[in-house]
This record gives C-alpha cells, structure tokens and sequence, in this order.
C-alpha cells in the first residue's frame, strides 16, 4: 500500500510541473516555458513548484513507511517516475527559487533586477544535470555528482566573472542537485 502511496505521489509530482501556468516574474517571456494547455486556465506561477514539492515529500513519507523493497516491474515504474519528477519538478522549482532570492531594487538602482537572460541554455543544462545526478544516485555513484558538478563549472567558468550570472549558477545549481539527489534518494530508498 504505502510502495503504490509512493508511485502515484511520484507520479502526481512530475505531473504537476506540467500544470498551465504564468511564468514566473523573474523570467523574461522569451525564456519561460511555453507550456499551455487550453481547457485549464493559467495558474499562479508557484502552484506548480508548490504541487510538485508536496508530492515529493509524500512519496518520500510512503517510502519511509513501505516495508519491503520494490522489485519487478514495480521498480522499474519507480525508477522512472524518479527521473521524471527529477527533469519535470526541477524545471519548476528552480525559477520559482529564483524569484524567492532575486535582489530587490534599491532606490535610485534602475538596473538591480535587469530582465535579460543572465546564462544562456540554463532549462537544458539543469535537465541534463539533474537526470545525471540522480542516476548517479540512482546507480550508487555518488562521485558522479562531483563529476556532473566539476564539468559544469569548468563549462560555465567564462560566463561567472559577471557576479549577477555567479549569483544565478550557485543558486540554480544547488536548487537543480538537491532537488535531483531528494528525488533520487526517495527512489533509492524504495529500492533498498
């Protein structure tokens, strides 16, 4: 009951980073996910990254409880849903965190929260990262991390001297792994 509890709240988390909604403030319209589905009216923009957080955390719960490891099919279900909601929920909850920490302009500071794209091609370099991080995770190779976290650093090396593109990389980064590696450990727990 609880493994199933699981596999339905992974797949209702992966789910909800699909829902229709505005973008979110920070982002610039050129650069928001064009996602729009025609017999739902948009939602406010963290609705999404809020559904998906929650149900995370309940499969995480589900898997606390469940007694015996998954195996089987089962288990190839989960690992699965685990990328999923690792790729899905990431894209939603890492521009909602960027809105949550965006400096404030200060009065008289026209420019402190300039809407142009800081690091280009950051929705595919976090989806890639994440599924990376967690079927290091998934895999049991927790070195792989370090690795996904040195090449991407290296890459990005000549963008971050712009201390606006070192404040988005360090906060997206971490937003994208720790939202991976939970995902990926609430799936490694369900296979344990």
């Amino acid at each position: 009951m609880a493994t199933t509890l699981a596999l339905l709240a992974f797949a209702l988390s992966a789910g909800a980073a699909l829902l229709p909604a505005r973008p979110v403030p920070t982002i610039p319209p050129t650069a928001a996910p064009g996602r729009r589905v025609r017999w739902l009216p948009p939602l406010r923009w963290w609705i999404p990254a809020l559904l998906s957080a929650g149900m995370l955390a309940l499969a995480g719960l589900a898997a606390a409880i469940a007694g015996a490891p998954v195996t089987g099919p089962p288990l190839v279900v989960a690992m699965v849903l685990v990328v999923a909601v690792a790729v899905t929920g990431g894209t939603v909850v890492v521009p909602a965190v960027f809105h949550l920490a965006r400096r404030r302009p200060e009065p008289g500071d026209g420019d402190a929260d300039d809407e142009r794209p800081v690091l280009r091609g950051g929705l595919v370099i976090g989806t890639l990262e994440r599924i990376a991080v967690v079927v290091a995770v998934l895999a049991g190779w927790p070195e792989g991390i370090a690795v996904v976290l040195a090449v991407k650093g290296l890459a990005r090396y000549p963008e971050l001297r712009d201390p606006r593109a070192s404040e988005y990389f360090i906060i997206g980064t971490f937003t994208s792994v720790l939202w991976a590696l939970a995902a990926g450990g609430i799936g490694a727990g369900l296979a344990a």
